[in-house]
């Protein structure tokens, strides 16, 4: 895919699901009737948490390194990333044979920072700035070369997040509303665009920490705002929308829903209980947002809640990554 598109297309899409395939899980899809109890629909939930690297970001990490020419692959890659993706693109350029850099901040959890070693790729620790992080980035770039692969402002890596509710809906076509996480935008960009090229009546949700509420607030103002704060334990949820993920979500999204970090580690304890998943604090805000909609009249949302809530429900549960010696349940 051309980098300077801005939006890939259902068909960028099919062709990363194939790109990929042999590189990373599909991934299973789980129910449990105690959850569909509770939120009064069936729920089905992808489990990307299962995923390589423990997270759906394998996913575009590998569909943009595979597509690298060997000009742009040769000094290797770098991002910066608070984990997800720090690990996903050490995976990636582990299967590709080059190397990675990856600037992490000092606050970075240990089991992200460990998978990034694992993969063979090279830890740069930062402050825990925005500023910080890309003064680290362009430093390792000026002395190694090496290409960026943006966590979420690439076409390619929302097209590589995008193939996770292929899957999905492959399987349950049934499906008409989706809910996942946004931090950056590249998973629910891949999200939306994925779902409605393939059933333009299929509704589409974000779940947000209200302690990192930029997407919701940029939406209802209908112009980008940053982050007036970054308090929430979702540290996988921390990004900002960029202008791209930004009019992506603005063409496809019925709304977002924000959840407070209690909601989140009682999903996280519901899915540990109930489903026997290990799932991060931002891979379960996506459950936490599902069930603010089913409250209804309790839910802060950008848009009002679909009431009744469809008969199944999609929820992408994004990422496993978090240090089991410091559950917050």
């Amino acid at each position: 895919m051309d980098a300077n598109r801005s939006t890939p297309t259902l068909t960028d899409l099919r062709a990363a699901q194939e790109r990929i395939a042999p590189y990373v899980h599909r991934t299973p899809v789980m129910t449990s009737r105690t959850l569909d109890v509770l939120a009064g629909t069936h729920l089905l939930f992808k489990c990307e948490n299962l995923q390589r690297s423990g997270a759906f970001k394998a996913r575009g990490a590998v569909n943009a390194v595979m597509q690298l020419t060997d000009e742009e692959a040769a000094h290797g890659v770098v991002a910066h990333s608070s984990g997800n993706h720090a690990g996903a693109l050490a995976l990636a350029a582990s299967l590709r044979g080059i190397p990675s850099y990856l600037v992490m901040p000092l606050d970075a959890p240990r089991a992200k920072v460990d998978a990034v070693r694992n993969y063979g790729g090279a830890v740069v620790s930062c402050e825990p700035t925005l500023a910080a992080r890309q003064e680290g980035l362009e430093a390792v770039r000026a002395e190694t070369g090496a290409h960026e692969v943006h966590p979420y402002d690439d076409p390619d890596v929302i097209a590589g997040a995008g193939t996770a509710v292929l899957e999905l809906l492959d399987e349950h076509p049934g499906i008409r509303l989706v809910i996942a996480p946004v931090s950056g935008g590249g998973l629910l960009s891949g999200t939306a665009i994925a779902v409605h090229g393939i059933d333009p009546a299929c509704v589409v949700w974000g779940a947000e920490p209200s302690g990192a509420d930029d997407a919701a607030r940029s939406l209802t103002a209908g112009r980008l705002l940053g982050n007036e704060s970054t308090a929430t334990i979702a540290d996988g949820l921390l990004a900002e929308l960029s202008p791209r993920t930004f009019a992506i979500l603005s063409e496809h999204l019925a709304g977002i829903v924000t959840v407070d970090d209690s909601e989140i580690v009682d999903a996280m304890s519901l899915l540990f209980g109930r489903v026997k998943l290990v799932v991060e604090a931002s891979g379960a805000a996506g459950l936490a947002g599902l069930l603010a909609l089913a409250r209804t009249e309790a839910c802060r949302a950008t848009a009002p809640p679909p009431a009744p809530l469809p008969e199944q429900v999609g929820v992408i549960l994004s990422g496993g990554n978090l240090d089991l010696d410091q559950l917050p349940f």
